[in-house]
């Protein structure tokens, strides 16, 4: 991709009216752009970021058997009535035709994944089953905030599993919390898991995974010595009293965002919607079914709040819109490398614009991309590679470059 063709431009200000992070740097960048509150643009390198994320979901989704579909945004009224979730649900958004039906726009998919799902379940042999999407969803936000951390439209999977038993249901949810923690170490990412309570969604316990941030919206107790961690809501302990759990660590209170979560929605949506299965015993049961949700928008908000500095954004590698950002400075054109890249397959971006080093070097820095590499009359024949997150520059050869960024 040559960076002249890009219709964004970098910014060199901050918009006055985003506070975090995450929404500064990624609207000077061009990443995105903000359409309104809560609601915002993926551009052409925030798209890539953002599908980067959603493929490293998906690779884990399908390790532990999630089938994926691509489910309706909206729903008929008729279905949320069943549940109780159109009185119940404050952040519906509900839209209404000309023909004056009603309509809501997902913010979850229960209403729509449990008819779906159960119409093709006879028996307990046809269990369990795990579906999941990645899509939009719309909640309707009193006051949107954090950039991409909160909004009223955002990307997002969701699973939904179907079990024939409490006990089945118990086996897969240690299965996909470690498929869960899979995904934010591969992201650069540490996530707690939080207990909190079921919300909207369901009167029993959930869990939440939790990435410290001074950007985020919960506030937490964590423990120091073992994983222990929850949600100052429901919480039992104050600060600084000794971890319930190990009875060895203190308990410290931190900023938090939320990047995934689990619901235990036990049998109420079978019952709901009266589809069951034939038990081994030969009688009707209802699924006890599991929701599964990871912010795909907001886990690249989050990774920008902690991969930062002063300059701009530093991305993980798996997550970086391309793998190498090619600078050709004073004179030097950097065409024959930018070729002989894009033969290897490495995805780059070659900055080929008419403008001066500093800006190129500031655009980069600001970019964030995993690795960067700059030829000019000072490097000969030769490429000055350097990692985004390191200070240390190297001199290497086309063939060196190729090698250390696959």
């Amino acid at each position: 991709m040559l960076q002249s063709k890009l219709f964004t431009r970098t910014e060199r200000f901050a918009p006055k009216d985003e506070e975090t992070v995450n929404a500064q740097l990624l609207t000077r960048a061009g990443f995105v752009e903000k359409l309104m509150a809560g609601a915002y643009n993926y551009l052409p390198l925030g798209l890539k970021v953002l599908r980067k994320i959603e493929q490293v979901v998906r690779e884990e989704m399908n390790k532990i058997g999630g089938q994926e579909v691509l489910m309706a945004m909206m729903h008929p009224k008729e279905n949320w009535e069943k549940t109780g979730g159109w009185q119940k649900i404050d952040v519906l958004f509900k839209v209404q035709s000309r023909t004056e039906k009603e309509y809501a726009l997902g913010q979850s998919e229960e209403e729509i994944v449990t008819p779906l799902t159960m119409r093709r379940v006879q028996t307990y042999k046809d269990l369990p089953l795990a579906i999941y999407q990645i899509h939009w969803k719309f909640r309707d936000e009193l006051r949107a905030k954090s950039g991409l951390l909160r909004g009223r439209e955002f990307f997002m999977k969701d699973m939904y599993s179907f079990h024939k038993d409490q006990e089945d249901f118990n086996r897969f949810y240690e299965i996909a919390k470690q498929a869960y923690l899979r995904i934010y170490e591969r992201l650069g990412l540490t996530a707690k898991v939080t207990e909190a309570s079921g919300g909207s969604f369901s009167e029993k316990i959930s869990y939440e995974f939790m990435v410290l941030t001074d950007a985020g919206e919960d506030k937490i107790y964590y423990c120091d010595a073992c994983e222990f961690c929850v949600n100052q809501e429901i919480a039992k302990q104050k600060e600084g009293e000794t971890c319930p759990k190990c009875g060895k660590g203190k308990l410290f209170a931190a900023m938090a965002s939320e990047v995934g979560n689990v619901f235990d929605l036990g049998q109420k949506y079978g019952k709901d919607f009266d589809l069951g299965f034939v038990a081994e015993d030969g009688t009707k049961k209802y699924p006890v079914m599991g929701c599964y949700g990871i912010g795909i928008s907001r886990l690249m908000g989050v990774i920008v709040e902690k991969n930062h500095d002063e300059k701009g954004m530093i991305w993980p590698e798996i997550a970086s819109p391309m793998k190498v950002h090619l600078l050709g400075i004073n004179g030097v054109s950097g065409a024959e490398i930018y070729q002989k890249l894009q033969t290897a397959g490495v995805e780059v971006l070659f900055d080929d614009r008419d403008a001066n080093a500093g800006e190129k070097f500031a655009d980069a820095d600001l970019f964030g991309i995993t690795w960067r590499a700059v030829v000019s009359p000072k490097t000969g024949d030769k490429i000055e590679l350097k990692k985004r997150s390191e200070s240390e520059a190297k001199l290497v050869s086309i063939e060196e470059l190729i090698a250390a960024v696959k």
